[in-house]
C-alpha cells in the first residue's frame, strides 16, 4: 500500500517490483533503439518503433498525449536538450548525437529512463561529453541511499560534472532549470530533484522511495531557450547537449536501478 513521508510516496516492495516490470520496457525498448538509430534514420522512424516495441510488452508510452506531447519518445539531437519531438524531417546524419528519453506505463507503473547515442564517427569533444553526463548520473545514483537528504544526490551529480570538466579541460554547462523527479503511478512526482547544489538539504531518503535521476550537460552555456514548439529545449549558444536517466529505488540494500539492463 503506498505510504507518504515529506510528500515523496514511500512503495511497497511488490511495487517497486512492477515499477521494475515497466523500467525493463523501457530498457529494452531503448535497446532497440540503440541498434536502429543510424545515418539515414528519421526521429520518428524511431519514435514508431518505441511505440510499437512499448505497446508489444502490454505497456502504454508515458509521453504520448502527456500535456499534448505528440511523440512516444523524447528526440533531442546536438544542441537539443529535452524534450525534443520526433520528426519526418529530421534525419540523423554521421557525427550526430541524439539523446532519447523514453517513458512506459506498465499495470499503472511508470519507467522513464534517457539516454545519449553518438551516430556514425562522433567527435572526442561529443564523446566526452555523454560520458561526463553518464558519469554524473552514476554518481547520483550512488548517493540514493536511506538516510541521506535528497540534495546529497544533487551535490553528487554536480560534484561529478564538476570533476569532469577538470578532467577533460572542458567548462561542461550543467543544466538547472530541468533535473530529476519522483516516480511511481504518476511519471512525475513530488520531489523535484535538482542537478546542482548544496548537500544535506530536502526531505530525507527512505526505503521505497523512488526518483527518475537525470542530468544534462552541454559542452558551452548552462543557458536554455526552448523553441516555439513549446517543448524543445536548445542551448543558447548552439553547444551540444547530453541527457542520461535512471529511475532509481531507494532500498536497505543501496540503490536499485529499475531501469537497468537484466542481468544475465
Amino acid at each position: 500500500m503506498l505510504r507518504r513521508r515529506n510528500s515523496i510516496e514511500l512503495k511497497s516492495p511488490g511495487e517497486l517490483q512492477a515499477m521494475r516490470a515497466a523500467g525493463l520496457v523501457v530498457r529494452r525498448t531503448l535497446g532497440r533503439l540503440a541498434e536502429a538509430a543510424k545515418p539515414g534514420v528519421s526521429t520518428l522512424e524511431l519514435d514508431e518503433l518505441a511505440e510499437q516495441t512499448i505497446r508489444d510488452a502490454g505497456a502504454v508510452p508515458s509521453f504520448k498525449g502527456y500535456h499534448g506531447f505528440p511523440g512516444s519518445i523524447c528526440t533531442s539531437v546536438n544542441e537539443q536538450i529535452v524534450h525534443g519531438i520526433p520528426s519526418a524531417q529530421t534525419v540523423l546524419a554521421d557525427g550526430d548525437l541524439i539523446s532519447i528519453d523514453c517513458g512506459a506505463i506498465l499495470d499503472g507503473w511508470h519507467g522513464d529512463s534517457a539516454v545519449t547515442l553518438a551516430i556514425g564517427e562522433v567527435g572526442a569533444l561529443d564523446k566526452a561529453l555523454s560520458a561526463a553526463t553518464e558519469a554524473a548520473m552514476w554518481a547520483g545514483i550512488e548517493a540514493a541511499v536511506p538516510g541521506a537528504r535528497l540534495t546529497d544526490i544533487s551535490f553528487a551529480v554536480q560534484t561529478a560534472a564538476d570533476a569532469a570538466s577538470a578532467a577533460d579541460g572542458t567548462e561542461y554547462g550543467q543544466i538547472v532549470e530541468y533535473g530529476g523527479h519522483g516516480i511511481g503511478r504518476e511519471m512525475h512526482m513530488d520531489p523535484f530533484l535538482p542537478n546542482v547544489g548544496k548537500p544535506g538539504k530536502g526531505p530525507r531518503l527512505e526505503v521505497g522511495m523512488a526518483l527518475a535521476i537525470e542530468p544534462m550537460l552541454t559542452g558551452g552555456t548552462n543557458e536554455t531557450v526552448e523553441l516555439e514548439d513549446g517543448w524543445t529545449v536548445v542551448t543558447a549558444d548552439g553547444s551540444r547537449a547530453a541527457h542520461w536517466e535512471h529511475t532509481v529505488a531507494i532500498t536497505a540494500d543501496g540503490p536499485w536501478v529499475l531501469t537497468a539492463p537484466e542481468e544475465g
